[in-house]
C-alpha cells in the first residue's frame, strides 16, 4: 500500500507548526486536525482534545520558548496499523525541534544558546484529518541542556544528541516496498514476543542475539543513556532494568507498524512493573508505575539495528512519588 495522502497530511501539520504566527496556531493547527482528535503527550501534558487545546498547552508556550524554531527530521514512515488488523493509517515522524532557547519553559530556564528538544511522533490520519496524536519529547534532554540534573544518577549510557540512523535513510517520503515493511514488523514482532515478561530463560545477551544485530544502537532517554552493541546493552541497561522491576504486565500498544527498513510502536502505557530496587538515584518504592514509550526501528536483514526510544520518565517518577520537573508539572 502506498501511503502519500496521510503523508501529506501530516507534513503539511508539522509545517505549520513551526511556521504559523505564534498567535495563529490554534486556527493552522484544526487545518489538518479533527475538532475532537485525540492527543497524548508526555508528562506534564498528558491528554488534550482539538487543536487549540493542544495548541495552547503545548506548542504555543514551546514555541514562545525555542525561538526561530526548526524541524530536523531524521525518520519518516507510514503504515497500517498491526494492533487493530491493519485498519487504520498511521504516520510517524522523529527528530529533534532546534531553536535558540530565550524563554523559560516549564520551569526549565533559558539559556540563550541553541537547544535541541528530542521528539517522536505518530499521528492517525483519515479522510484528509488527524484524529490521533502521540507527541513524547525528551524534556529531561533539555534540562541537561540548560544545566540541570533531572536524575541523582548519572546515566549508565551516554547522554548526546541523537543522530539519524545510520545511511541516513530514514526520511520515507516516497512509497516503500510492501515486502520490506512486513520483514521489519516480523523482525519488531519477534523481539516483543522474546521480551515477554523477561522470563524467556535464557542469558540475556543469548536472548538479545536472537532478534538484534551484534552492533546494535539502543537510543535510551535521558537518565538512561545510549548505548552500543549487545553486551553494552545488556551491561548498561536492559541488565540493570530487568534487576530492579518485577511484576512486569504484558506488553500493549496503541499503534504498530512499518515501512521499509523502518517501524515502530507506541502505548499509553506500554507496560507496567513494580519499583523493586534502587534506580536512577532514587529508592525503591514497591509501587507499580506505567511505562508510556515510543520505540522506532532500524531493521538490517533480518533483525534489528538501531531503537530510539522515548520513555516518559517524568511521568513514572510522578507516580512513585518524585517530581523531575523544576514547574512541578504546573501544566496538569
Amino acid at each position: 500500500m502506498e501511503f502519500q495522502q496521510e503523508k501529506e497530511v501530516v507534513l503539511a501539520h508539522q509545517k505549520a507548526q513551526i511556521e504559523a504566527e505564534i498567535d495563529a496556531l490554534p486556527d493552522a493547527l484544526a487545518r489538518h486536525m479533527a475538532p475532537d482528535c485525540r492527543w497524548r503527550g508526555f508528562y506534564p501534558f498528558n491528554e488534550k482534545t482539538g487543536p487549540e487545546s493542544v495548541a495552547q498547552a503545548f506548542w504555543q508556550p514551546l514555541r514562545a520558548s525555542l525561538a526561530r524554531m526548526q524541524r530536523r527530521e531524521d525518520i519518516f514512515f507510514a503504515g497500517t496499523n498491526e494492533i487493530d488488523g491493519f485498519q487504520t493509517h498511521w504516520v510517524a515522524s522523529m527528530g529533534h525541534l532546534v531553536g535558540l532557547f530565550d524563554a523559560p519553559w516549564l520551569g526549565i530556564p533559558a539559556t540563550g544558546r541553541m537547544a535541541f528538544l528530542r521528539y517522536a511522533a505518530f499521528y492517525r490520519v483519515e479522510d484528509g484529518l488527524i484524529h490521533d496524536v502521540a507527541m513524547f519529547c525528551d524534556v529531561p534532554h533539555l534540562m541537561l541542556q540548560a544545566g540541570l540534573q533531572p536524575f541523582p544518577e548519572t546515566a549508565r549510557g551516554a547522554e548526546l544528541v541523537q543522530p539519524g540512523p545510520l545511511g541516513q535513510r530514514g526520511l520515507l517520503y516516497s512509497a516503500q516496498p510492501e515486502e520490506e515493511g512486513a520483514k521489519t514488523l516480523a523482525a519488531i514482532n519477534a523481539m516483543i514476543r522474546d521480551l515477554g515478561s523477561w522470563q524467556l530463560g535464557l542469558p540475556l545477551e543469548d536472548e538479545l542475539r536472537r532478534t538484534w544485530v551484534e552492533d546494535m544502537i539502543w537510543w535510551g532517554p535521558t537518565g538512561i543513556g545510549a548505548t552500543y552493541t549487545i553486551e553494552r546493552y545488556a551491561k548498561q541497561h536492559s541488565g540493570p532494568f530487568r534487576s530492579v522491576f518485577s511484576d512486569r504486565s504484558a506488553t500493549s500498544h496503541v499503534a504498530r507498524l512499518a515501512e521499509g527498513h523502518f517501524g515502530g510502536f507506541f502505548g499509553w502505557p506500554n507496560f507496567t512493573a513494580r519499583l523493586t530496587g534502587d534506580y536512577m538515584g532514587h529508592a525503591a518504592t514497591g509501587q507499580v508505575g506505567e511505562f508510556r514509550v515510543i520505540d522506532i526501528y532500524r531493521r538490517a536483514g533480518d533483525k534489528l539495528a538501531e531503537n530510539w526510544v522515548f520513555i516518559d520518565l517524568p511521568h513514572f517518577w510522578k507516580s512513585q512519588g518524585v517530581e523531575v520537573l523544576p514547574g512541578k508539572g504546573n501544566m496538569n
